[in-house]
């Protein structure tokens, strides 16, 4: 059975909902240890204004599949060089965090940990974008807000103090790192695939950053921001596979879950998770809100990536994106369990 052949089988399910209208288009990309790759794509790049046949060289708002690519490994690679320590507080990098209160602010005892495993006291998501439209204001404000206390959850402010204290030690920003071909803070480099018509600023989103936060942030925070082609996100995925991009003591933080499944940045399988239950518990994984998503399973040395734009025109309809990315994941392994290349 070879790569296509698996691939095709993956894509089942997202045909069927690309056909059956309950998304727009979408684009799988499949990848295993040698390198062999194939990638499959249906569907509408856009509805409206105008409709656009999605194709191969299509850029994706990859939304939180940020954190992953950019924000986790950026940090990851700046504690191997010594440059942080994942462990000591957020402070080091952000002195100025939560300033008027430096004996007692809890933020200022955050750690680069808590926060990449999102076992802070923070909030999911905040609607900073509605404090202002100034990107360096806003900065301010998430590092002086005191933050309403809550149960450890998925939070995006974790990523947004981390994508501050990269800017701290690197004195640049996120879209200055070298991430990969075919990947980018926006605005992308090609045709880009539409997400939603945002209410507040009147317009279908197309290659400009969904997420509002991320865009009144100045388009490339720490939680999102990324654009990319299906290739991109293999391309990526093929590198993770083959050790190339982070150390292996820094692969072991990627690797090793803690509290609800999660590791330093990414999400390790478990029963019930978004990457299917056919995957093997040494499978990593993470998605995105426009309807991204990522999954490496280490112990079959295969790695796919399922793309789509499930929020266009609109977030407030049921797209079926949570069952259908778990049966993606389930066609794919079985298909990947059954080949007769072994």
């Amino acid at each position: 059975m070879t790569a296509e052949t698996i691939c095709a089988a993956g894509f089942a399910p997202a045909l069927e909902a690309v056909e059956s209208g309950r998304i727009p288009g979408a684009a799988l990309g499949v990848v295993d240890a040698e390198g062999r790759t194939a990638v499959r794509f249906a569907g509408m790049a856009a509805l409206v204004p105008e409709r656009e046949a999605l194709t191969r060289d299509h850029w994706f708002d990859l939304a939180s599949l940020s954190k992953v690519i950019a924000t986790t490994t950026i940090i990851l690679t700046l504690a191997e060089a010594g440059r942080l320590d994942l462990d000591r507080p957020l402070t080091d990098a952000i002195p100025d965090l939560r300033q008027y209160d430096v004996a007692g602010a809890a933020e200022r005892r955050l750690t680069f940990r808590d926060c990449l495993m999102h076992r802070s006291f923070l909030p999911a998501v905040e609607p900073i974008y509605t404090y202002g439209d100034d990107p360096a204001r806003l900065r301010a404000f998430v590092l002086q807000r005191e933050w309403r206390h809550g149960p450890p959850v998925y939070s995006d402010i974790n990523f947004i103090l981390l994508g501050i204290a990269i800017e701290r030690i690197t004195g640049a920003p996120l879209s200055a790192w070298p991430l990969g071909e075919a990947l980018a803070f926006g605005p992308p480099p090609g045709p880009a695939v539409a997400t939603e018509h945002c209410s507040w600023r009147e317009r279908v989103m197309k290659g400009e950053v969904h997420d509002e936060n991320a865009y009144a942030l100045g388009g490339a925070p720490g939680h999102a921001g990324l654009f990319g082609t299906v290739d991109g996100v293999l391309g990526f995925a093929a590198a993770m596979l083959r050790g190339e991009i982070l150390s292996p003591a820094m692969m072991a933080e990627i690797r090793t879950a803690g509290e609800n499944h999660r590791t330093c940045g990414w999400e390790r399988a478990f029963a019930g998770w978004h990457g299917g239950d056919a995957c093997s518990a040494e499978t990593i994984g993470h998605t995105g809100f426009t309807g991204t998503g990522l999954w490496i399973d280490f112990e079959r040395g295969l790695a796919w990536t399922l793309l789509t734009n499930r929020v266009h025109p609109t977030r407030h309809f049921d797209s079926g994106i949570v069952a259908l990315r778990a049966a993606t994941g389930n066609a794919l392994i079985t298909a990947w369990d059954e080949r007769t290349d072994r």
